[in-house]
């Protein structure tokens, strides 16, 4: 430094030499100092982000309400196009079938979600389980009674016919009443069409979605009469879980039902790149029965009011139609507060 270096050979003051000192301390300390400010708000850091913790999938599974078929195409369509995945449950389809309760199972706590008609969800609230529906797949329900062609254009036609029909269903109870068929020979149904087939005057208990496909197979002509033309239109394969899971785990019931949703909207125009994985896991079904399913459900499904709603709604009018047919009927002692049995919160807006 040129001051320091005039002073050279000659003795400074003490008072000099700290200043002197002291400039130089600040000096030297312009080119070394390291700035320890936090950086601006939105400056860019060159250390490395901390990666967020990956979420675990929710673990749930859902009990259908038979062997898997058609009618359950956009909860398979969901799952295998990883819509339940990516809404992050990992995601166990769990076949129905003769002899299994999926209300008790959900109830149970085994499952997390269960399918059926609208009325089990009412007797199963009758009988204590505390079950919720979230969406309605079927707007229009696909049970019906199958006759030979031009056999019948009325329930009030089957008067006098045997009818093979489940014991004490509420669909046929209601019918009894409201068509006062007193006149008709009930028998047991077993599944069989031999029966129906052999006798031209007979009459069976069917899905509009797939015993007709039989018939059409065997070259036999029917018609179909839809209970929800005459009077009895719960909403069918509705997806239920529990008022605790439902409490407990609002999102994964959300999740659940709008993967769900997206499912049946893929499934409408896609059935047939599905289907094939349907057959897999039920190999007893052809494929073009599964195809014929596909296309018979559609209405049955993306129609009425899902088509303004979108798939899955449901509305409280409906559900109090059928709590006061049951109570009616006497198959409900008592109405059952239908704001406690469905709710529609969980369903894509519209």
């Amino acid at each position: 430094m040129k001051i320091l270096a005039g002073l050279r050979g000659k003795r400074p003051s003490v008072t000099i030499l700290a200043s002197l000192l002291a400039i130089a301390a600040v000096l030297g300390g312009c080119g070394t100092q390291t700035d320890t400010k936090p950086a601006a708000s939105g400056a860019k850091s060159d250390a490395p982000a901390a990666a967020a913790p990956e979420k675990k999938p929710v673990a749930v599974t859902q009990v259908t309400n038979w062997f898997a078929q058609s009618e359950h195409g956009g909860n398979y369509a969901a799952q295998i196009k990883g819509f339940y995945k990516e809404a992050g449950l990992d995601m166990t389809i769990q076949s129905g079938g003769p002899g299994i309760s999926a209300t008790q199972i959900v109830a149970s706590g085994k499952a997390q979600f269960g399918m059926g008609q609208a009325d089990e969800v009412l007797f199963a609230r009758q009988n204590g389980l505390p079950l919720v529906a979230v969406m309605a797949i079927f707007q229009k329900n696909p049970q019906g009674i199958m006759v030979h062609k031009g056999k019948a254009k009325s329930m009030a036609d089957l008067n006098g016919k045997k009818v093979y029909v489940g014991s004490g269903v509420a669909y046929w109870e209601y019918m009894k009443k409201a068509y006062k068929l007193d006149k008709v020979e009930e028998l047991k149904y077993t599944g069989q069409l031999v029966n129906f087939v052999n006798d031209n005057d007979s009459a069976t208990q069917v899905y509009i979605t797939s015993e007709p496909f039989s018939m059409q197979e065997q070259k036999v002509d029917i018609d179909v009469l839809l209970n929800a033309d005459f009077g009895y239109n719960p909403y069918g394969n509705i997806m239920y879980t529990t008022e605790s899971f439902l409490k407990e785990n609002p999102e994964a019931v959300k999740a659940f039902v709008q993967a769900t949703v997206k499912g049946w909207n893929y499934y409408k125009d896609n059935y047939k790149e599905i289907n094939p994985a349907i057959k897999e896991k039920n190999p007893d079904t052809p494929i073009e029965k599964l195809d014929f399913s596909a296309k018979a459900l559609q209405p049955l499904v993306y129609g009425d009011d899902a088509a303004a709603g979108g798939v899955g709604v449901m509305t409280k009018e409906r559900w109090e139609t059928l709590n006061k047919q049951l109570t009616d009927l006497g198959l409900l002692k008592t109405a059952i507060d239908v704001s406690k049995v469905f709710t529609t919160d969980f369903l894509p807006k519209k």
